[in-house]
């Protein structure tokens, strides 16, 4: 009988001791969420190229076993307000999120400056080692890892050259605030001094400024090269309203900027980008160190033109390039 008392007792403090263990590691892992895991996604504001990222993300996330009854995944954008972009980046430490996704560089720099232990996963980073987020591709660190876009300038240029031959002077439109554009136009810049051609720089620190910025070309460029920002991106309505009415091609850097109206691209796919960096966080998620999930590049995908800009400037593609391109029309 007493042995009996003893087992029961023995068996009951196994089954409390294992309750108790459950319980911890429900509230380490799934945010003290009911054991749902927290992810959240920033990005500095709303655009074509940054909104299909996200879809991307979230769709390959989703894929990856991460279903709404398993995972709450928290979107913010920050209307392009640098201040908002903060306080949102606060907002995902108090709410103890399991990892953040940031789109691009304004948001990873935002993130990775609050030093969290969150794990960052960021997508679509020109730059990410002259951003400050990592230091390393190969072995990440300040918790961060993602995807870079490196932008193929040279490319750009050379489809420049045989989309609409003669062009000696481009157009720079470009936010002084973003590292990432900052860092393209200086490749731009070397480029076109090497192949000694000109440039005029339009710079912008808000979209107010766009209108302006794209006027000033008119007359003293013979075609426009975009960077991946935000910023421009968000202007895109008003580049393209005033380049088509006076026949300038612009060149951009993602294929989300020429469906908003830019003439043409040597880029890689918006979606895809978000979807390689889901599968990061998904290695992340299921328990892999950050440091041991290398940072990616995505190579550029293809040519992409927009039908309605080529109609508007009046050209026409060469043989060589129409079997390979993707046409595309203003979204």
């Amino acid at each position: 009988m007493r042995i009996s008392k003893l087992f029961k007792k023995a068996a009951c403090a196994v089954l409390a001791a294992t309750m108790m263990t459950g319980l911890v590691a429900c509230q380490n892992s799934g945010s003290a969420n009911n054991g749902k895991i927290k992810v959240g996604v920033i990005q500095l504001i709303e655009n074509g190229a940054f909104d299909d990222m996200k879809a991307g993300f979230i769709e390959e996330l989703r894929a990856k076993g991460y279903t709404e009854d398993k995972c709450e995944i928290i979107t913010k954008s920050a209307q392009g307000d640098t201040a908002t972009l903060n306080t949102i980046c606060q907002e995902m430490i108090d709410n103890k999120v399991d990892l953040v996704a940031t789109i691009a560089t304004p948001a990873t720099q935002a993130m990775v400056n609050m030093d969290s232990n969150i794990p960052v996963v960021f997508i679509s980073v020109s730059a990410p080692i002259a951003a400050g987020v990592t230091s390393s591709m190969e072995k990440p660190d300040k918790n961060a890892t993602g995807t870079s876009n490196a932008i193929p300038v040279s490319d750009i240029f050379a489809l420049s050259d045989s989309l609409t031959p003669g062009n000696k002077t481009y157009g720079l439109i470009y936010n002084t605030g973003e590292v990432n554009s900052v860092n393209t136009v200086k490749d731009a810049k070397s480029y076109l001094e090497g192949k000694g051609l000109k440039y005029v720089e339009a710079v912008v620190t808000n979209s107010s400024e766009i209108q302006q910025a794209a006027e000033s070309l008119v007359g003293n460029v013979d075609a426009v090269f975009i960077p991946n920002d935000s910023v421009v991106q968000s202007g895109m309505a008003q580049i393209t309203e005033i380049t088509r009415k006076n026949k300038i091609p612009v060149y951009a850097c993602s294929a989300t900027t020429v469906q908003s109206g830019a003439f043409a691209t040597v880029a890689m796919n918006d979606k895809q980008i978000g979807a390689q960096s889901a599968d990061m966080a998904a290695q992340i998620l299921g328990g892999a160190k950050v440091a041991d999930v290398p940072a990616i590049v995505v190579p550029a995908s293809g040519t992409v033109v927009n039908k309605n800009t080529m109609e508007a400037l009046g050209v026409t593609l060469p043989d060589d390039v129409k079997s390979s391109v993707q046409m595309i029309s203003d979204k």
